[in-house]
């Protein structure tokens, strides 16, 4: 007899793209930290969707929110006002420290607008000369999936056979502050870069990277963008990862969280001077800036606030990488993070780290690998101490019983 869980395996095999791989567990409800598949087995969370979900899954009052709104109005489009945009956009810029924000719905339509924006200023305020604006990234980047932010990448499995690229971008290494320096032409408009590179497997740059790039780039008048969809609303200890750093990067790029795992919403941020290069129909988004997304937006953040969940991911985070750390050094390579957006990477002879994904999820317990060697766990921001016991337990009894060499 076919099980629930195959048999929505198999439906979404056959109806969708190829174009993920996902751990085979069929999820049906959500609650907190916890979700549960079809078959009623209740996992512990530690993906939060990417950090999507920072606030715990259905929160009470996000869903409140939502449900609300749902009975008012939904959709305007940007061709009329409606009664929540500009509060909610007031609300996201003074909680990040912006004037200003163009509203969208993914992280990588944030992306698109950034590059937009910096494009634009370049040309219209910096004075680089038409159609010669250059823009820094960093190797090993992840900003979305779009075909101009594939170009820029440098994973082969991303972006191979979508060219031909984009022109405009110049990549250097991650943390590398000469490299930055010594990419930087009178062309030069932005540098785009993650203050943790979440999809390369939780890399932190060196302590004071962000800062010091900050400075080069006001040194040369190019604009800093961060790119917070992953690391932001507290995922990392602070409201944003680079306030680590005590600076102000030009363009703020965020999402995932923003959306409270209710739905889509991102936004770019920055000065009235940057935003106000965009003009009436130089960009825009039928959905973005719905009153739904508003709404949902707004309680997002006030939940982020009113539980204090930065200042919880600062606390458990250091205590989870304590815990982490403890793991043998034979099996595990590296552990690494900020905040609870942490890594553990396998060393050459534990292997493939897929394996121990497996263990943990018939344990209960749900993580992701990425780029093949590394384990990244991220939790909902509201999870306990106890919680992060048990998760530790579960990690290491999983390593224990898959590793040829744990002994």
């Amino acid at each position: 007899m076919v099980s629930k869980t195959e048999e929505f395996i198999e439906l979404e095999r056959t109806w969708a793209s190829p174009n993920y791989t996902p751990i085979p567990v069929v999820l049906s409800k959500g609650e907190g930290v916890y979700v549960y598949d079809v078959e009623g087995k209740r996992y512990l969370d530690c993906l939060s969707a990417y950090s999507a979900v920072n606030q715990g899954h259905c929160h009470p009052k996000i869903v409140e929110a939502a449900e609300k709104q749902l009975h008012t109005l939904t959709l305007t489009s940007r061709a009329f006002f409606n009664d929540k945009l500009g509060s909610f956009l007031k609300r996201l810029c003074e909680y990040a420290g912006y004037e200003m924000a163009c509203p969208m719905n993914t992280g990588a339509e944030a992306v698109e607008t950034g590059i937009k924006v910096a494009r634009r200023w370049g040309y219209r305020i910096k004075g680089v000369e038409k159609d010669k604006a250059e823009i820094i990234v960093c190797e090993n980047n992840f900003h979305g999936r779009t075909t101009t932010i594939v170009g820029f990448s440098s994973d082969p499995e991303t972006y191979g056979d979508f060219g031909p690229a984009t022109p405009g971008f110049i990549k250097i290494p991650y943390g590398d502050i000469e490299a930055l320096k010594n990419a930087i032409t009178p062309n030069t408009v932005a540098f785009l870069v993650e203050p943790i590179q979440g999809e390369a497997g939780v890399i932190v740059p060196p302590e004071g990277y962000l800062k010091q790039a900050a400075e080069i780039c006001k040194e040369n008048n190019v604009l800093l963008i961060a790119d917070e969809i992953q690391t932001g609303f507290g995922r990392t200890g602070k409201p944003f990862c680079f306030m680590h750093d005590d600076i102000k990067p030009d363009i703020v790029l965020v999402g995932k969280a923003l959306g409270g795992g209710i739905m889509p919403i991102s936004a770019t941020l920055g000065s009235r001077e940057i935003m106000s290069v965009l003009t009436s129909g130089s960009h825009g988004s039928t959905f973005g800036g719905n009153p739904l997304a508003c709404a949902v937006g707004t309680a997002a953040i006030d939940v982020i606030e009113e539980e204090k969940l930065a200042e919880r991911a600062a606390e458990l985070g250091e205590y989870f990488l304590g815990k982490l750390q403890t793991l043998p050094k034979h099996v595990v390579k590296e552990v690494r993070g900020k905040g609870l957006l942490l890594a553990i990477e396998f060393t050459e002879e534990a292997g493939k780290a897929k394996p121990y994904v497996l263990a943990m999820k018939e344990r209960g317990l749900l993580a992701k690998q990425t780029h093949e060697t590394t384990i990244r766990f991220a939790p909902p921001l509201i999870i306990t101490k106890e919680q992060i016991d048990w998760a530790f337990s579960v990690i290491e009894e999983a390593i224990k019983n898959t590793a040829p060499n744990w002994n």
